[in-house]
């Protein structure tokens, strides 16, 4: 391990020099900080990453909660980590990975200890119980998510009410008056998580004002839970012909179910996804889907959080536009004509 000292000795400095160019906390020559910088990168010096907190009070770590529940589609939800460790590293920071279904608790946490100089707050809830103490803290922070009041908070997240409205407006441009959506299992409903509801808020919104009918339908995803969930639809609307699915763990179980029932898609059913590309691209069916842009928002998200803590970001929303890609799964309604 090379130290401090040796990075001194090499450069002809004293170690408080090397440690100023290092903190920036005094000016240095630009001859000398370019000596000191060259035997660093020649020794391969790494500061100390505790001695560099306490000289600077800065960890240069961001804390990102993103608590892992049964009931979320995981994948996504690292996806949107990697997006935001691979940017955060870019930036020269690290990421703190907070897992955990603490609530207000990890923040408490990251808040008084210094264990983070920033946070990322992801699975967030319309009336989140952490955003009193996101707004309290001097500790900059952003959310991978829209709560139902974003006043003092910078928010990132795909449209999901403008997603909503997309999905039903294909569906109608091809002739489905009843369409049926399969939601997220019902605990996603039941903490008013935000993208799942402004999702719902958008589907009913649209379909009212195109005159449909829509009946939706929370699923725990799986074999059983889908062919339950499927029966109680044609039970209720047996002229469904549209189905809007935003739950990754269902899509290969209802598209089964139609085969087996024998409604063909999207000859006699069409099937629209809210889901990650490469879940609609790799189903028996290619769907027709609007992608989440995990990555993007990741992305965004860090480079939202650099720009706080360089003193010039300011509390803004940033909605990314959904983007509707159509597929192989979905097609005119049975015995439609055309406007």
């Amino acid at each position: 391990m090379v130290t401090l000292a040796e990075v001194a000795q090499h450069a002809g400095v004293s170690a408080s020099t090397v440690s100023y160019v290092l903190s920036g906390k005094r000016s240095i020559s630009t001859t000398t900080r370019q000596r000191v910088e060259e035997s660093i990168r020649t020794l391969g010096y790494h500061p100390n990453a505790g001695a560099r907190a306490l000289a600077s009070s800065r960890s240069n770590i961001i804390a990102l909660m993103i608590p892992l529940r049964t009931d979320m589609y995981v994948p996504v939800m690292m996806e949107i980590a990697i997006a935001v460790a691979t940017t955060a590293r870019a930036h020269g920071y690290d990421v703190l990975l907070l897992t955990g279904e603490e609530g207000p608790d990890a923040v408490r946490r990251v808040t008084g200890s210094g264990l983070a100089d920033a946070m990322i707050v992801m699975d967030v809830e319309l009336r989140d119980e952490r955003l009193p103490l996101l707004r309290g803290t001097d500790r900059p922070s952003v959310l991978i998510g829209l709560p139902a009041d974003t006043s003092g908070l910078t928010c990132v997240d795909l449209d999901f009410r403008a997603t909503g409205a997309l999905c039903v407006e294909h569906l109608a441009s091809l002739g489905h008056r009843d369409i049926a959506v399969i939601g997220e299992a019902p605990g996603v409903y039941e903490r008013h998580t935000g993208f799942a509801e402004r999702t719902l808020q958008g589907l009913r919104g649209r379909a009212r004002e195109l005159g449909l009918r829509l009946l939706h339908r929370p699923c725990e995803g799986g074999y059983d839970a889908m062919a339950l969930t499927l029966s109680r639809i044609f039970d209720e609307r047996p002229g469904t012909s549209g189905f809007v699915v935003q739950n990754e763990a269902a899509v290969e179980p209802l598209l089964a179910l139609l085969r087996q029932q024998g409604r063909a898609v999207p000859e006699d059913v069409s099937v629209v996804a809210v889901c990650p590309e490469q879940v609609a691209t790799q189903a028996s069916v290619r769907l027709t889907s609007v992608a989440v842009p995990a990555q993007e928002m990741g992305r965004h998200a860090v480079e939202q959080l650099v720009a706080k803590l360089g003193g010039r970001g300011s509390d803004e929303v940033v909605l990314l536009p959904p983007e509707l890609t159509v597929r192989a799964s979905s097609g005119p309604a049975p015995g439609w004509t055309g406007p």
